[in-house]
């Protein structure tokens, strides 16, 4: 199993780190390092701290995901899905979360707001070429299947 270094701040220790909630479970659960509550109003954004800093190897990346309950039971979803953790980020993890609901949506300090799931990647390098292969699909897009 690999090993990330994670760092909590001072002030969020009083919170779970990330952990996995079930044996199956891809990603880890985000805890809400709120101070009090903070409220999302319909229609609005807000940027919520988690108190964690991590450490992850190159080629790896963190991807933030929507928790699926909150999503379904009050539209709360993350806004830039997946956000990604760059292996060279040192910084505070936060997540921003939209309120796609229709009452506004209050967050408490310890809160589930969002997954971490830890991925492999390779980087590649870009070739110019002047054409490229046909394939079957070709360029169709946006629902060239149909429904």
């Amino acid at each position: 199993m690999m090993e990330i270094k994670i760092y909590q701040s001072h002030e969020s220790r009083d919170l779970p780190l990330p952990r996995y909630m079930s044996e199956g479970s891809s990603g880890m659960d985000l805890y809400a390092a709120v101070e009090g509550r903070v409220t999302i109003p319909k229609g609005a954004f807000a940027l919520i701290p988690t108190g964690i800093h991590l450490q992850i190897p190159p080629g790896y990346e963190g991807q933030v995901r929507p928790r699926s309950g909150l999503a379904i039971r009050y539209g709360i979803t993350v806004l830039n899905s997946p956000g990604t953790i760059d292996s060279d980020y040192r910084g505070e993890l936060k997540i921003i979360l939209i309120n796609l609901g229709d009452k506004p949506f209050k967050i408490n300090r310890g809160d589930r707001i969002a997954q971490l799931v830890i991925c492999k990647y390779e980087r590649v390098k870009l070739v110019t070429v002047s054409s490229l292969d046909d394939s079957q699909r070709g360029s169709g897009g946006f629902g060239h299947t149909g429904l």
